[in-house]
């Protein structure tokens, strides 16, 4: 018998504070933030005006701040999970219910304020966009020698660091001579300022500090910062490796595991990559062909959390991504897995269905199409036969012959064909 080897659970670095005492540090970089997101969740069911001024200026008489104070808490109480948008609508998340007794919820929290830390600070507004992009997606790097030196790091060493790494970054799209042409590099004093930029947001967030023209990781920023460095680590020693693929690859390599190993795949892929970037390319993989690699998409963002919040929201207004939008969004506001499809409509769980069913028929075997049919909530073929048709899904009819082929009962198995040729006839 082969003994497979596992590598050792990792220890963070020496003199890195147990996890009580980096949960105590995020609560106090957030604590602006949590005063105002409680603030609002009692204001919210008192009789008053809609109007974000009037609010904002109640929020800074009542809590002893200025109104900027007011507008930055809160833009970091939405990026941390504190507060949920439905609408016009804010509504107390989570981690705000569990703030004082759940130190991981606390950490969790500062995480996703920290990988959100170039939206925190906005950069400056003659820098093009692109160039903007490209120093955001080049900062892990910067961040990696920061936590390996274990100390103070000059500015123009991480200068020096950046601005390969932004070549490099360069070099390795291999953009086409005869095609769009790029940019050119920022200019020192560009690049310069766009560090100076990126180094200001992470100290807003907690994750350093800067004095004497050097730079220095937090207990927070040095741990987190290992985290990440960890997560790519374990990806590149297993043998699913997947974190210099596309969102798609990835995907399709981890449609072979379970979910725990899936999930610690989707960790290691999101932590070699701008969060941002990492949430529309997986989007981008949702809105393919394949069921299958929509299903997936959705488990790698449930990994994501509140970072990805706003554009799978957004998500569901598109009727394709609509069933797997709203049953992310309700596990993320809290709801029990096994309660989530509760918020889906007939029609979208119908249309779920159908899908689900269209990634089985063309990954899964033909046993697992018929179990599938059981899953349906009609309740019984013809009802369900009914809908389906009803529903509009463009695999309808290829899934409907699938079960046919499938399914062992010969009257049920004519009823299913007689339905895809309704669809694909446009018959009732």
């Amino acid at each position: 018998m082969t003994t497979r080897r596992t590598r050792p659970v990792p220890r963070p670095p020496e003199g890195t504070p147990p996890p009580a005492e980096l949960a105590r540090q995020a609560r106090a970089v957030l604590a602006d933030a949590v005063r105002i997101a409680r603030w609002a969740a009692v204001e919210r069911d008192r009789d008053h005006d809609h109007d974000a001024t009037s609010a904002t200026e109640r929020a800074a008489a009542a809590l002893d701040l200025t109104p900027a104070q007011v507008r930055a808490g809160w833009d970091r109480a939405r990026l941390a999970g504190l507060v949920e948008l439905h609408g016009d609508t804010a509504r107390p998340g989570w981690r705000l219910r569990a703030w004082d007794r759940d130190d991981s919820a606390v950490l969790r929290g500062w995480v996703a304020l920290f990988d959100a830390w170039s939206l925190v600070h906005p950069a400056p507004g003659d820098v093009a966009p692109a160039a903007v992009a490209e120093v955001v997606e080049a900062f892990p790097q910067v961040l990696s020698l920061l936590q390996l030196s274990a100390g103070p790091v000059p500015v123009p060493a991480l200068l020096d660091l950046l601005q390969q790494r932004v070549a490099e970054l360069r070099e390795e799209r291999c953009e086409v001579p005869d095609g769009p042409q790029p940019q050119p590099l920022p200019g020192p004093d560009s690049l310069a300022r766009l560090l100076d930029w990126a180094l200001e947001g992470l100290a807003a967030v907690g994750a350093l500090t800067l004095g004497d023209n050097q730079a220095t990781l937090t207990p927070l920023g040095n741990w987190a910062v290992w985290v990440k460095l960890e997560q790519i680590c374990v990806a590149a020693q297993s043998p699913a490796g997947h974190i210099e693929q596309s969102a798609e690859d990835m995907l399709r390599g981890c449609a072979r595991l379970t979910p725990g190993p899936a999930r610690v795949e989707y960790r290691a892929w999101l932590a070699a990559r701008p969060v941002g970037s990492a949430v529309t390319e997986l989007l981008a993989v949702a809105r393919g062909e394949d069921a299958l690699l929509r299903g997936l998409a959705f488990e790698a963002l449930r990994v994501v959390g509140a970072p990805a919040e706003a554009e799978v929201r957004a998500a569901a207004a598109e009727v394709s991504l609509r069933p797997y939008a709203l049953l992310w969004l309700a596990e993320y506001e809290g709801a029990d897995p096994d309660e989530a499809p509760d918020v889906l409509t007939r029609e979208e769980a119908t249309w779920l269905w159908v899908d689900t069913a269209a990634a089985v028929a063309d990954h899964g075997e033909s046993a697992l199409l018929v179990r599938h049919l059981e899953s349906a909530v009609q309740g019984t073929v013809p009802a369900l036969l009914d809908e389906v048709r009803a529903v509009g899904h463009p695999r309808t009819v290829q899934v409907l012959v699938a079960l046919a082929a499938a399914h062992p009962d010969p009257a049920l198995a004519k009823a299913m064909r007689r339905a895809a040729f309704q669809v694909h006839t446009g018959g009732a």
